[in-house]
This record gives C-alpha cells, structure tokens and sequence, in this order.
C-alpha cells in the first residue's frame, strides 16, 4: 500500500490556500481573454492573408511539397460564411500568412484532476499499481475538489494556448466525491463555453464493484454525459461480464456511448476487447459510438493477431483513443488505419497525481506519432495531422481541398507553418485560435 502521509492534509490545504490567494493574478489574464471572446462574440469575423492548403505538388508519384495560396475567410454565426481570394488592402484582421488549420482535439484527458494551478510537484512513488492510486485519491480528492473549479479553468486555459478547444475528458464518478468532480467540472465548462467544448465520460476511476459506484453511475448517466467509462474490469472489479455489462447496459438505456479505461495488457485485455467488440456487434446502436482508451493489450500481439483484431474494430466500428505512449512496444497504429479504425488522441493527465508530463498539446502527439511510425515524408506528415484535429484534414489524400467549406464550424488555428507537414514536424507554434467564430486569441 502507499504511504500516507505522501501528500500531508497540511500541505494540501497550504497548497489549495495558495492557489485561491493567487486567484486575483490569475483572474487578470483569465478576464482579458475572456474580454476578447466578448467583444468579438455574435460578430462577423474577416480574416485576410490566411495561408490555406491547395493540393500536392509531385515529382511522379511522390508528393514532394505542399501547394498554398492566401484567401480571406469570412466567419458568421459561427461558421465559415465564404473562402475568397486575398486581398492584402481588405479591412479585415490581418493573419500575417500564417497558416489556418482546424482547431485541434483533445480526445482523452482528465479536466477534473490536475495539479495545474498548484505549487510545482513531481511524481510521488513509481511502480504503484492502480489499486494503490484508487486508495491515493480517497485520500487525497476532498482537498483537491475545494479548488477544482478554477483549477479546470487553468487547464483548459493551457490547452487553448495551443490551440485546443474541444476534448473528451473522462471525470470521476467514485464514493469519494460522488457527482461533485462532475458538476465542478461543468461549473468550468459554463464559464468557457464561448471558447471551448468538451464531451464527458462518467469514469468509475475507483471502479464500479471495488468500491460502490454503480448507483452513482446511474445517477450520472441522467445527467448531461455523453459516454459511460469503465476501468480494467478484471484487475480491479475481478472480472469482465459483470462490469462490461454493466456499462454497455447502462449506455443503451440512456443513449449514451463508451469510452472505456483499459491498461490491462495481458489476456485479460485482451479478451475484454474482444467482449466489447461483441456485445457491440450485437447492439448496432453502439457502433460509432464505443471507444476503448489505451488498449495497451493490442501492443503485444503477433502481426496476425494483430491485424484479426484491427479488422474487428473496423468491423463494429469502434475506436481506439492513445496517448502515443512511447516506453514499451508501440500500439499498432498502421494497423488500425489499415482497417478503418478511428484513432484518436489526447494528452491523458497533465501535471497530477497520475502523471508529471504533459504539456497540453496535441500537435506533439502528432509529431510522437510521426517519428515512433517513420512518418517523415510530406504525405506522411500531412496525414499523421489528423491525430490533433479529429481526423479533418484540409486536403484529401488525392491533395483535393475539403477545409475549410463554407458552412463549417468555425473552429480554427493560425499556425507558424507553411503547410500540414512543417506544422507536425516542428510542432510549430500556435498564434491564434478560433472557436465557434469567437476569436480566444
């Protein structure tokens, strides 16, 4: 078991004290942005000098540069109103040439629990397994939920600053702090609903049967969630029937989808991927709707086993979200784009209990991906891109335009890159950020 007295109850509350002291400082950058999304909110936005991709140049079959051009882009009511040719003397925001992408996703994340906003700490203890961490946070979460809300705030602040502004953020539904990390949570969301969204996943981070979280999750799926997690049910509920029924119940009864927590890497993750794929088989409701995140099971099979489950995915139409992990074997993503199988990513736990790392972008698990796969060509590296936006890209892989249209959402990034490829290969710094045709920054 941990140590308790890792964290003491006294330097949490010194910690939580110092926070909400700080929270005026914090509060002025906080209410500039905030002003900014004001002012320019409900408005016509016109961009001229935006950089935007065109198609492939090629030298025979290899695609060996990407084509630009410079467009004014009209934004109303939240969505692109019109793409039309620059012109560099029009009254409009001045992009500087810099390149327009979509903005970017974070599609695994934990917005609930981060140590972001408090006094800089390292990771604890290695080697804890996840029961020790359950045991950790029963410990630790009544200090931590005292400053939740602008703690969240912080966070999604940081993913903004590079150029994030949707995510899929798993939050804890457990006996320690029943549905209050959730309504904390959407407390945050509402004060950043002009500039960022998020879908949640009702997570039962202390499991379902462990500790008693089934009546919660219940309660939670009447509530404004969009998916039903579920956590390693062998190691930590004992096994897969009962606690995958559960959650693909729950969902079918509320409409819900799955996104479910699964660090099992042996047969037992195996075998509850496998589960899952069944019982989605036999549920069409769930296919495009049910996602396993991490999946580690999948990093240690045979190419054969490999590709017989990737097929079985793309059949039932489920997807897989990563960090990118990049100690032990790779997951296999080729693999799952070879048949169809949506691939997401995110940044997982920024700066907790959980994890020291994490910067907050999603471009850098594009470029992770990149260079664990070899993508180091211009197409490679064009397509890989998808990792950050949710799989929209503004060329096709023929190199035909598709984003923006007119009648898109006008969710969107400057970037300081030439193109798609320079972008992930340098992770190239973000300039500006567009959200629902609010201008963040």
């Amino acid at each position: 078991m941990i140590n308790p007295h890792s964290i003491s109850r006294k330097d949490f509350i010194k910690s939580s004290s110092i926070l909400l002291a700080s929270t005026c400082l914090l509060s002025a950058e906080q209410a500039i942005a905030d002003e900014n999304v004001d002012r320019f909110s409900g408005k016509t936005l016109t961009l001229k000098n935006v950089r935007l991709e065109t198609g492939f140049e090629y030298d025979q079959d290899e695609v060996i540069k990407t084509k630009t051009e410079l467009f004014i882009i009209e934004i109303e009511d939240g969505k692109v109103k019109n793409v039309l040719p620059n012109n560099p003397n029009a009254k409009a925001i001045d992009a500087k040439e810099l390149l327009m992408l979509p903005a970017f996703r974070d599609m695994h994340i934990h917005l609930d629990k981060t140590y972001y906003g408090l006094p800089w700490q390292a990771h604890l203890k290695k080697n804890r397994s996840v029961k020790d961490m359950i045991a950790f946070e029963q410990q630790i979460i009544p200090e931590l939920l005292k400053t939740s809300i602008p703690r969240s705030e912080k966070l999604i602040e940081l993913l903004q600053s590079y150029g994030t502004s949707y995510a899929r953020s798993h939050v804890n539904i457990d006996p320690t702090s029943g549905l209050d990390s959730l309504k904390h949570l959407e407390t945050a969301l509402l004060h950043k609903k002009k500039s960022f969204q998020a879908e949640l996943v009702a997570f039962p981070q202390h499991g379902i049967y462990y500790t008693k979280s089934a009546e919660l999750l219940k309660e939670a799926a009447k509530m404004d969630i969009d998916f039903i997690g579920g956590l390693d049910p062998t190691s930590i509920d004992g096994g897969i029937e009962k606690h995958m029924d559960f959650v693909v119940q729950l969902a079918l009864d509320h409409g819900k989808g799955i996104d479910i927590h699964l660090h099992e890497s042996g047969e037992s993750g195996l075998k509850t991927i496998e589960y899952l794929i069944d019982k989605v088989m036999e549920n069409p409701a769930l296919k495009g709707k049910t996602y396993v995140s991490h999946a580690f099971a999948l990093r240690y099979l045979d190419k054969t086993k490999t590709e017989e489950i990737a097929e079985k995915l793309g059949a039932a139409k489920m997807g897989i979200a990563s960090t990118i992990p990049l100690s032990g074997n790779p997951m296999p993503v080729p693999a799952l784009y070879k048949y169809g199988v949506e691939v997401v990513a995110g940044n997982d736990c920024i700066i907790d209990h959980w994890n020291t790392f994490g910067t907050g972008s999603i471009l850098q698990k594009a470029n992770i991906a990149a260079q664990i796969y070899g993508y180091r060509t211009e197409f490679e590296l064009s397509r890989i891109l998808k990792l950050a936006t949710g799989n929209i890209l503004p060329l096709d892989d023929k190199g035909k335009k598709q984003w923006p249209s007119v009648g898109d959402k006008a969710n969107l990034v400057l970037v300081d890159a030439s193109c798609s490829a320079e972008a992930v290969s340098r992770v190239s710094p973000v300039k500006s950020l567009i959200h629902d045709g609010n201008l963040v920054f």
